[in-house]
């Protein structure tokens, strides 16, 4: 049987991404106050799974900003906090052309590696707190 446009398979673009081309980040917290910091950005790179997770006094447009140490990633995804959605972040990723994705509210499955990691980072947390320990404390 020859195919014709109806039997054909339905072509789909092949995306080659590199390693820290696309970004999940995530906000956690508040956690109470140790040392002054109370949230954690988690950036996840969608290529490697590499993770960042750096302790924040805030969670504003700034620590996002600040945090793009890696160079200019094509595209970002994160949810709607207004942390991410806003009039700096929107120029700033216009300005460097990276596409910017946000996850759908109450479907956090579409910022998936950043929320799975962000289930680990608390389970890990919580196995680290003791009566002992206060607080989240950033590592040396």
């Amino acid at each position: 049987m020859a195919m014709n446009r109806r039997h054909e398979m339905p072509q789909q673009p092949i995306l080659f991404c590199e390693v820290f081309d696309v970004w999940g980040i995530d906000f956690m917290g508040p956690f109470p106050v140790s040392n002054g910091y109370s949230y954690i950005l988690l950036a996840v790179d969608y290529v490697s799974r590499w993770v960042e997770a750096i302790a924040t006094r805030t969670n504003d447009a700034k620590v996002v900003v600040d945090f793009l140490k890696f160079g200019v990633p094509k595209a970002l995804i994160n949810d709607q906090g207004s942390h991410f959605c806003n009039r700096v972040m929107a120029s700033l990723l216009q300005k460097y052309g990276v596409a910017h994705r946000i996850a759908t509210a109450y479907h956090p499955q579409t910022n998936g590696q950043a929320e799975v990691f962000n289930r680990e980072i608390k389970q890990i947390l919580q196995k680290m707190t003791n009566p002992n320990r206060k607080g989240l404390e950033p590592t040396p």
